[in-house]
């Protein structure tokens, strides 16, 4: 597979950014974070990038989740997809269930949802729909919460590793801030093709933890952050 964020994504990220609920104080003084952190990733022990670090300034950082079908509603809609992994787009085409309209598309915008029975509704480009038994990154692995990173690979290739020294200019919370700057990110997903671009890195930070969680504080965007990179060779 090669996928990542679906087509909608980048757009519903930007407006987002503006949208979200900012009941703690913004960023002020703002210490910077870390460097990246030597270790393994899961399934990328042999090829994660070493070196020393560079700061890179004035990049967009957004952020994908997996969407939780209980925290969704709304009237159900018929999906149709593949039953297994293992599926190419337009074949092997079979009625997968009736699920939340909200929490299909939320599915399609970020690529991965966890059903009401403990199942994973995924989707990509290239693939359409297909129920899973873990939310994956491009090459199939399951992605790791508050780890997993993806960009273009013109851009930063798979197994370079960064963290946020700053999160640039953006409105965001104190809180959210320090949150998104305490991890090690590894790139090891892309994005659809023509929807990356360059300084921009897309970071996976687990389910959604509430209904309408694209109007919290964590569904945010960071524009003009600096980060702390390995680049793999």
């Amino acid at each position: 597979m090669s996928r990542r964020i679906a087509p909608a994504l980048c757009a519903v990220l930007l407006a987002a950014a503006c949208g979200g609920h900012h009941d703690e104080p913004a960023v002020t003084g703002e210490p910077p974070g870390h460097p990246p952190a030597t270790g393994a990733y899961p399934s990328l022990a042999g090829s994660l990038a070493t070196g020393s670090p560079v700061e890179l300034a004035g990049w967009e950082v957004t952020v994908y989740y997996t969407a939780v079908e209980t925290l969704h509603t709304d009237k159900k809609t018929a999906v149709t997809g593949c039953p297994t992994i293992d599926c190419d787009k337009n074949r092997n085409q079979r009625p997968l269930g009736d699920f939340p309209a909200s929490f299909v598309k939320a599915v399609k915008d970020e690529g991965t949802g966890r059903t009401a029975d403990g199942r994973y509704l995924n989707w990509s480009y290239d693939t359409g729909y297909w129920m899973d038994t873990a939310p994956r990154d491009t090459a199939g692995r399951p992605l790791q919460p508050w780890s997993s990173a993806a960009a273009d690979s013109g851009v930063l290739k798979a197994g370079s590793r960064f963290t946020i020294m700053r999160c640039g200019t953006a409105e965001v919370t104190a809180r959210v801030c320090a949150r998104l700057k305490a991890p090690t990110w590894t790139i090891v997903d892309e994005f659809t093709p023509g929807l990356g671009g360059g300084k921009h890195v897309d970071v996976y930070i687990g389910e959604e933890t509430e209904p309408d969680f694209t109007g919290s504080d964590m569904y945010t965007t960071l524009e003009g952050a600096t980060l702390s990179a390995i680049r793999a060779s």
